[in-house]
C-alpha cells in the first residue's frame, strides 16, 4: 500500500491564453487585452494551486486644480483551485481625461474581471469647479472647492487625498496606500505582486507646490504646475491600472487618461 501512494504522480496545471512566460518552477499568463484562459490539465494537490491578480483601469483627471486619478482596483487571490474549463478574461480601459473644459472631471476607469473575480475601475480626479474626487477601486483626489476625496473599495484600494487649500488638491489613491501619504498632492503607491512588479498606483495632482507631484509606484501618472512650468502631467501607465496625473492649469487641452488594467495568472508547471 505504501508503494502505491509513493507512486502517485504529481500532476501540474497546464493552460493556454495571454502572454506566457516562465520563472523558476512557475508559469505566468499575462492578459493585457481581453481573452480566454483555458485550463487543459488541472493540477492535483501535489501539483500546486493557482495565484492570480486582476487590476482594473485607472481613473482619468481634470484640467484646473485637478486631483489625481484613483488607481484601478486590484484583487489578489492565492491558493485557488480551478477545474478544466475556459475562463473569460476582461481587461478594463483607463478613464478618459476631461475634454477641453475646466468645469468637467475625468472619467472613472472600467472594471476588469477573470476567474470569478472583478476589480472596480479607479475614481476620477476632481476639477476646481466640481471639487469632489470620484469613488472607485481607489478614489480620486479632491479639489478645495468641494473638498471630498473619492473612496476606495476595501481589499482593492484606498481613498484619494484631501486638498489642503486652494492650489493644493489631493493625489489619487493607490492599491497600497491613500493619496497624499508621502507628500501633499502625491499619488498613493500601488502593490508589488508575486512577479516583483508594482501595479495600481494613484496619480499625482495638478498643484501649486514647489515640486512635481509624483504618481504612486505602480504606473500612477505625474501631476504638474503649468503656472510655474513645473513638470508635465502624464497618463497612467498602460496595463498597470495607474491613475492619471492631474493638471494645475492648462485650459485648451484635455485632462489625462488612466492606465488600462491587467490580469496575471501563475501556477507551478514542473
Amino acid at each position: 500500500l505504501s508503494d502505491f501512494y509513493s507512486a502517485v504522480k504529481q500532476i501540474f496545471y497546464a493552460a493556454t491564453g495571454g502572454t506566457i512566460t516562465t520563472s523558476g518552477d512557475y508559469k505566468y499568463h499575462a492578459f493585457t487585452g481581453s481573452g480566454t484562459f483555458a485550463i487543459q490539465t488541472a493540477g492535483n494537490a501535489a501539483g500546486g494551486t493557482i495565484d492570480y491578480m486582476v487590476t482594473a483601469g485607472g481613473g482619468g483627471s481634470g484640467i484646473d486644480n485637478s486631483g489625481g486619478g484613483g488607481a484601478g482596483g486590484m484583487v489578489r487571490v492565492t491558493g485557488a483551485t480551478k477545474s478544466v474549463a475556459s475562463y473569460s478574461i476582461v481587461i478594463g480601459a483607463g478613464g478618459a481625461g476631461a475634454i477641453n473644459d475646466d468645469s468637467g472631471t475625468g472619467s472613472q476607469g472600467t472594471n476588469s474581471s477573470g476567474l470569478s473575480s472583478t476589480a472596480t475601475g479607479g475614481g476620477h480626479g476632481s476639477n476646481w469647479n466640481s471639487g469632489a474626487g470620484g469613488n472607485g477601486g481607489s478614489g480620486g483626489g479632491s479639489s478645495y472647492s468641494n473638498n471630498t476625496p473619492g473612496t476606495g473599495i476595501s481589499g482593492q484600494g484606498f481613498g484619494g487625498g484631501t486638498a489642503s487649500g486652494d492650489g493644493a488638491p489631493g493625489g489619487g489613491g493607490g492599491a497600497g496606500e491613500a493619496g497624499n501619504t508621502d507628500r501633499q498632492s502625491d499619488g498613493g503607491d500601488g502593490v508589488e505582486w508575486l512577479n516583483g512588479t508594482f501595479y495600481a498606483g494613484g496619480g499625482g495632482a495638478g498643484s501649486e507646490a514647489s515640486y512635481v507631484p509624483s504618481g504612486g509606484d505602480g504606473g500612477g501618472g505625474t501631476g504638474n504646475n503649468v503656472r510655474d512650468a513645473l513638470g508635465t502631467s502624464t497618463d497612467g501607465a498602460a496595463n498597470t491600472g495607474g491613475g492619471a496625473g492631474g493638471q494645475r492649469l492648462n485650459r485648451g487641452s484635455n485632462g489625462k487618461s488612466g492606465g488600462s488594467g491587467i490580469v496575471i495568472i501563475r501556477y507551478k508547471y514542473q
